[in-house]
């Protein structure tokens, strides 16, 4: 299972309405999970099985609760029993796919977007 998410606080919180003090308690759950994950600008991907999944991001929610009077989460799962290493997989997939399409360009054939 892959999940990206987002968690906020909101309320009551950083007057400025920065969220980084909430993100990196929760991203900091994230890497004491010891499961596969990265963090980008705006979510968290994480990879595992759907409990220690789940676990994580409830975590993570309880970390970001103290920032505010309450937290958004934003979740996107892609549940595929029996596949692994899809955080990297599909990337490499993906990055494979647009140096076809690289080729194909190089080769005459025209891609319009």
């Amino acid at each position: 299972m892959l999940v990206a998410f987002s968690v906020a606080p909101s309320g009551d919180g950083n007057p400025d309405g920065s969220v980084h003090d909430a993100v990196a308690a929760a991203v900091t759950v994230v890497r004491a999970s010891g499961l596969p994950h990265r963090t980008t600008s705006m979510f968290t991907e994480i990879e595992g099985e759907w409990d220690e999944v789940m676990a994580v991001v409830k975590g993570a929610v309880d970390a970001a609760q103290p920032f505010g009077s309450r937290v958004s989460l934003v979740l996107k799962a892609d549940i595929r029993p029996g596949y692994t290493g899809e955080i990297d997989g599909k990337i490499a997939r993906l990055e494979t796919a647009i140096e076809s399409i690289r080729g194909e360009q190089g080769s005459g054939t025209t891609i319009s977007e």
